[in-house]
């Protein structure tokens, strides 16, 4: 002889499955909150939010590097060549083409993020004793990537151009990066 069902153990059952898988989604959040949180930046890059950097000391020509959230930024003071070479690049030449006055707020001025956007190296070309590639700009030896002098990809496996930061001018030589 078979047992009769009573009418209230399947909503008891409904009941039950949901309970338990509630408690496990909410018992499975809670444990993978730490692992989440950990991924964060830590309080001291995000002190560095942003920096001020003052432009006077550098001349036409010169470059400089300053760390914002800990990735070296290239700061160049283009000369006129620089600056007309820059804006009369072909752009069926290009993989990521855009014009150089999007990347720039003041074509005297040029500020990219100095990671190679391949494999994150840090391309050469601050400094006059190192290869500045085709272009006159930057290049990444590891992989062979040519940037030109609005740190726009030319040659080579980068994808992308150097990442502009965000940046605003409070005033002529003073510089405000993030």
């Amino acid at each position: 002889m078979a047992a009769e069902r009573v009418d209230g153990d399947d909503s008891r059952r409904n009941f039950l499955y949901i309970a338990t898988g509630a408690f496990a989604t909410v018992g499975s959040g809670l444990a993978a909150w730490p692992l989440i949180h950990q991924m964060n930046p830590a309080a001291d890059v995000l002190a560095l939010a942003s920096t001020e950097v003052d432009l006077s000391p550098l001349a036409v020509g010169q470059s400089i590097t300053v760390k914002w959230r800990g990735k070296p930024v290239f700061i160049r003071h283009r000369t006129p060549e620089e600056i007309e070479q820059a804006q009369a690049a072909d752009p069926s030449e290009m993989k990521d083409y855009q014009p150089d006055l999007e990347r720039v707020q003041n074509p005297e001025w040029l500020i990219v993020v100095g990671v190679c956007t391949h494999l994150g190296c840090i391309p050469l070309g601050q400094k006059n004793t190192d290869a500045k590639g085709d272009w006159n700009g930057w290049f990444c030896p590891c992989h062979g990537s040519h940037y030109d002098t609005s740190g726009r990809i030319r040659k080579g496996p980068a994808p992308e151009n150097l990442q502009i930061p965000e940046y605003v001018f409070l005033d002529e030589a003073t510089v405000k990066i993030g």
